[in-house]
């Protein structure tokens, strides 16, 4: 449906300014306060959001469908089996078509440049739900989380141990964008992208271990050793992380009072033990449900901007 203006797209965390990255954290509070409250808010009343995914997911698909639902809207599921993106047909028409059809559109994919390409020819709003390089609506969740938890990153050390991923990458531009350092212990060769390290050098600390990494800091993350895609390596990826698991052993290097993190999927007894995990310092369960109330801030948020 044809907004009114250029829209606003969220395809990594610098989409967002400082203070609005803030005010997105601010009103997920204040929406899951709502929802908890059982006050209805239906800013999406009639509206859709179309829902591409070339990758499988969990929370992710239940986050945006139960979301869109709870604001008022509905949500469109649609895979490559079951769309002409799946068929070859250009990433442009598709965006062109799609985008006079509904209100916004979210993307999971492989390719980066897959979302760029979408959004430069949508007339509605793009949210980038994953790609290879970036995972700014799990940052959303992470972010509000901590604030929750502890209050403001501003000024805190936050530990990144195992792959340099997508995820890893969101946690450097978080950190731009929160103002914090971000201390990182990855194997050899699986460091993050190196213009990424280079243009964030001002918040990034490279550490040669994990225990480096995780000294005296405020929040501690990790993630899985062989994310989507990856399968065929996961036999080397193990190997290659052996030492890098998060434990009791390692968070004791940490503040006593710093919290634990993981996106999920979690392997149990691979990057993070079992009891950590269970552990009330992981607040893992939380970072979860709060992809719901972070995204629905997100869409709002991009809908009044774009109109």
């Amino acid at each position: 449906m044809a907004q009114m203006k250029k829209p606003r797209h969220f395809l990594t965390l610098l989409d967002l300014t400082k203070d609005e990255l803030k005010a997105v954290i601010d009103r997920a509070i204040e929406l899951k306060a709502l929802l908890r409250e059982g006050k209805p808010h239906e800013h999406f009343n009639n509206r859709v959001l179309g829902m591409i995914f070339e990758k499988s997911s969990t929370r992710t698909r239940v986050s945006f469908e139960a979301g869109m639902a709870q604001m008022g809207g509905h949500a469109l599921f649609l895979s490559p089996r079951d769309t002409q993106l799946g068929r070859g047909e250009p990433i442009e028409d598709s965006a062109r078509v799609l985008s006079r059809m509904v209100d916004l559109v979210m993307i999971r994919t492989f390719a980066h440049e897959t979302v760029e390409r979408f959004a430069a020819y949508s007339n509605v709003p793009v949210i980038n739900a994953l790609t290879d390089a970036h995972h700014p609506c799990q940052l959303l969740a992470d972010i509000q989380t901590y604030v929750e938890h502890r209050g403001s990153l501003s000024g805190k050390t936050v530990a990144w141990v195992g792959d340099g991923n997508n995820m890893c990458q969101s946690y450097i531009h978080a950190a731009e964008q929160c103002d914090f350092e971000l201390r990182m212990a990855c194997p050899d060769g699986f460091a993050p992208d190196a213009n990424l390290l280079e243009n964030f050098k001002h918040r990034v600390v490279v550490c040669s271990t994990p225990e480096e990494a995780v000294r005296d800091t405020d929040l501690v993350v990790t993630d899985t050793w062989a994310s989507m895609g990856q399968e065929d390596e996961k036999q080397a990826r193990e190997k290659a992380f052996a030492g890098y698991q998060v434990d009791h052993e390692l968070m004791s290097f940490a503040k006593p009072d710093a919290l634990f993190m993981h996106c999920l999927p979690a392997y149990r007894g691979k990057e993070v033990s079992n009891e950590l995990l269970e552990d009330p310092e992981s607040v893992v369960w939380d970072e979860a449900e709060n992809r719901l109330h972070a995204q629905k801030a997100l869409m709002e948020f991009l809908d009044k901007h774009s109109r």
